[in-house]
């Protein structure tokens, strides 16, 4: 199982030489991935109307490409996954064009994690549509994967037209692997016909091993090996010890997780050094070096 690390956004501050801290000790001690999460505005909760959500205006968010541009260059192995992009609030073209940039500068580390988002509000700023949004997210893919892997793309549908053009350079993997974020059962469509892997909410293996035995079910439906896709698990550092921890690990592993991220966040921290300590402490009891 690969293990990574998700950088503690909300509460890490937004000191240059500490995240660079926080990367490098994350690669020194053994972890496969950095997972960052994406917001872009957040929003008064009140504004008129309301807004109920995990995050407001006082959240603090960098946005992970331009964050993982950043550490790619002061790392030389450690992946980069977005856990999650909200795709469809973007311009397609552009989000594939920063991330064959990244996956070029970064040797080939690049995830993207996509998926749909839940803040109106981010998509009225940014000139989407945020009711068509689950539509929309299955034509962006098919778009991404041609410019992806296309030096000239043809393509002409519902909301993209593309007409003789192309990215170039080329990333270095053709294609970036999408994975998909959320547990609706059109999420898991998506997945069964589209990604390369699922990054679920749970935190328990038991109360995935539905959603997953489901999954398997539809890529068998659809001639696809279900070891050809990734699922990404995440455990809460605050949650447990040590023993919990192992626990939790053997258990995802057992329905199927190829990948797993300790999330710091919500424990209590309150300095960029506390953060780098948890992930410290947990690579050393877990001997992350040597799974």
């Amino acid at each position: 199982m690969r293990i990574g690390v998700v950088f503690p956004q909300t509460e890490f501050g937004n000191d240059p030489q500490a995240i660079k801290d926080y990367t490098q000790t994350a690669e020194e001690l053994g972890y496969t991935h950095i997972l960052a999460y994406d917001h872009i505005l957040g929003a008064n909760p009140e504004r008129p109307g309301g807004l109920k959500g995990p995050y407001t205006h006082e959240s603090s968010f960098h946005e992970p490409l331009t964050l993982f541009s950043f550490m790619a260059a002061i790392t030389h192995k450690i992946g980069f996954t977005t856990g999650i992009i909200i795709l469809p609030q973007r311009q397609t073209a552009l989000v594939a064009k920063q991330a064959a940039t990244l996956d070029i500068l970064s040797g080939g580390r690049l995830r993207l994690g996509v998926g749909l988002g839940w803040n109106q509000v981010e998509y009225q700023a940014l000139n989407q549509d945020f009711h068509n949004r689950g539509k929309r997210i299955e034509e962006q893919i098919e778009v991404l994967n041609l410019l992806w892997t296309k030096p000239l793309v043809q393509f002409e549908g519902h909301w993209h037209s593309i007409q003789d053009a192309g990215l170039n350079p080329l990333p270095i993997q053709r294609p970036i692997p999408i994975w998909f974020g959320g547990h609706a059962d059109q999420v898991i469509q998506r997945l069964a016909k589209f990604g390369q892997g699922w990054m679920p909410n749970y935190r328990l293996p038991l109360d995935a091993k539905p959603t997953i035995d489901k999954l398997f079910a539809l890529l068998i439906k659809f001639k696809r090996d279900p070891k050809s896709i990734g699922i990404e698990a995440r455990i809460a550092y605050g949650d447990g010890n040590p023993e919990k921890w192992q626990t939790l690990i053997k258990q995802w592993e057992e329905i199927g997780a190829t990948h797993l991220t300790i999330n710091t966040m919500g424990s209590g921290f309150t300095s960029p050094t506390a953060h780098i300590d948890a992930i410290s402490n947990f690579a050393s009891k877990m001997g992350i070096s040597s799974i």
